[in-house]
């Protein structure tokens, strides 16, 4: 698949302020979209839509388990892609338009009933899932073909998840008030319009990202076959352990967004705050700002552990102050610290684990591998992350716009509060694992360096 690099780039060659804005565009633009189908496209499905939920957690699952493969073939599609704007560039500029429409597509209800309203709710879930997928792949793959320094990757994926995470914040927070505001006691108007709005943010964001953006490590590839490709995994153990707790951290961290809204809305009695806490939990930027002094001081592997068990503590909170609603939202930010923090990790790591894959095995396939590490772990954590606690308000008896009975509430509860943490600590586990690669990492750049 991808490429063997035999142009060097100067590591001294310092990124410009306006690359590492643009950059941090491309996450922005991601997530705006991304974010309101992970937090609000469940309860959109029950509570607006009018899908059962035990129906719209199985589509949530089935046809994230269908579009995820197409990872691979992305980067696949990346690795063999030559053309004067670069291998991950050009995605932006084709990709963009596509994504932003079918999730508007995605929040937009015609008038179907039955199996037929099922269908449609499937098909534009998953081509808006495929396209996301295509779209995001090279935000990850394109970091290693920036620059070859340690550093200023770690300076840009910073930038990227700053990015990342003021998307987040906009769609956390103006999502339920825009609906609102545009559907004028119309949900499903208001959430048409919504997604229309942000769509066009999105595409604006990718646009000056690709005009900005310059890929300075492929200059010079020669593309190989798929088989060799998947020969940059054998015995690439950093990888695999990076895979192992992105997935587990994107199950959690979906488990939490999607079930905040039921939480919010009925075991504390209020909705209102969903948007209150989603624009404060900003916050996590601090964190994300923080990851180089963090990552300089320390290491990688121990920034990662740390926010993970700092997300599963704050989650945990939640248990023990009831409805207070300045504990809530201030326990909610220190959540997203912590998630933010480890949102951010697997995309700076994967870098690393595309330098030792070249330098175990003689291929350099970061189009595959970053696919893997990151937009097959997000897809898939996703449909699971959506699946697991739909089925689980389903057993406890879950029903939309009701009152709902204590053990539907206990169901919401351990749905919302417990599962994440659970997740959040046994994605920690592979990372106790990961410092001998780690502690490796310079000799792979001074042997690549030499080669």
């Amino acid at each position: 698949m991808e490429t063997e690099i035999d142009e060097k780039v100067d590591k001294s060659e310092e990124i410009p302020l306006f690359r590492k804005l643009s950059y941090s565009l491309t996450d922005f633009g991601g997530n705006v979209l991304f974010v309101s189908i992970s937090t609000y496209l469940l309860y959109f499905y029950t509570d607006t839509f009018g899908l059962a939920i035990g129906v719209a957690g199985t589509i949530l699952l089935v046809t994230r388990l269908l579009d995820m493969v197409d990872a691979p073939i992305w980067g696949f599609l990346i690795d063999h892609t030559h053309t004067r704007w670069g291998q991950s560039r050009p995605y932006f500029l084709w990709l963009c338009a596509p994504f932003a429409i079918f999730t508007w597509l995605t929040f937009t209800t015609p008038g179907l009933t039955g199996t037929s309203k099922i269908v449609y709710a499937g098909i534009t879930y998953v081509l808006s899932g495929i396209l996301y997928t295509g779209i995001s792949t090279p935000m990850t793959s394109i970091l290693p073909n920036l620059t070859n320094d340690p550093e200023q990757r770690t300076v840009l994926n910073s930038y990227r998840m700053v990015g990342g995470n003021i998307g987040l914040l906009v769609a956390n927070s103006v999502v339920l008030p825009m609906v609102q505001l545009l559907g004028q006691g119309n949900d499903r108007k208001g959430y048409s319009y919504t997604l229309l709005v942000l769509g066009i943010v999105s595409i604006t964001a990718f646009l000056i990202a690709f005009w900005n953006l310059r890929e300075v490590n492929v200059t010079n590839t020669k593309s190989i076959s798929l088989k060799q490709s998947v020969k940059a995994t054998k015995s690439n153990w950093p990888w695999v352990l990076i895979v192992i707790t992105n997935l587990l951290y994107w199950i959690g961290t979906t488990v939490r967004s999607s079930g905040m809204i039921y939480y919010f809305q009925y075991n504390i009695h209020a909705k209102s705050l969903v948007p209150v806490a989603g624009g404060l939990s900003v916050v996590a930027v601090l964190g994300m700002i923080l990851i180089p002094m963090f990552v300089k001081k320390t290491n990688k592997r121990t920034v990662f552990i740390a926010s993970l068990f700092l997300a599963a503590v704050a989650n945990i909170g939640f248990q023990f102050v009831g409805s207070n609603r300045v504990a809530i939202v201030t326990l909610y930010c220190i959540g997203s610290i912590g998630t933010g923090m480890a949102a951010s990790m697997p995309f700076l790591m994967l870098a690393d684990a595309v330098d030792y894959g070249q330098w175990k095995n003689g291929i350099r396939a970061s189009g595959f591998l970053t696919s893997i590490g990151s937009a097959f772990c997000v897809k898939a954590g996703s449909g699971i992350g959506g699946f697991i606690p739909s089925k689980i308000m389903q057993y406890f008896g879950y029903v939309p716009n009701q009152v709902q009975s204590q053990q539907s509430l206990f169901g919401i509860n351990f749905s919302f509060v417990w599962l994440p943490a659970i997740l959040f600590i046994a994605a920690a586990v592979p990372m106790f694992f990961y410092s001998r690669f780690e502690n490796n990492e310079a000799k792979v750049r001074a042997d690549l360096a030499n080669a």
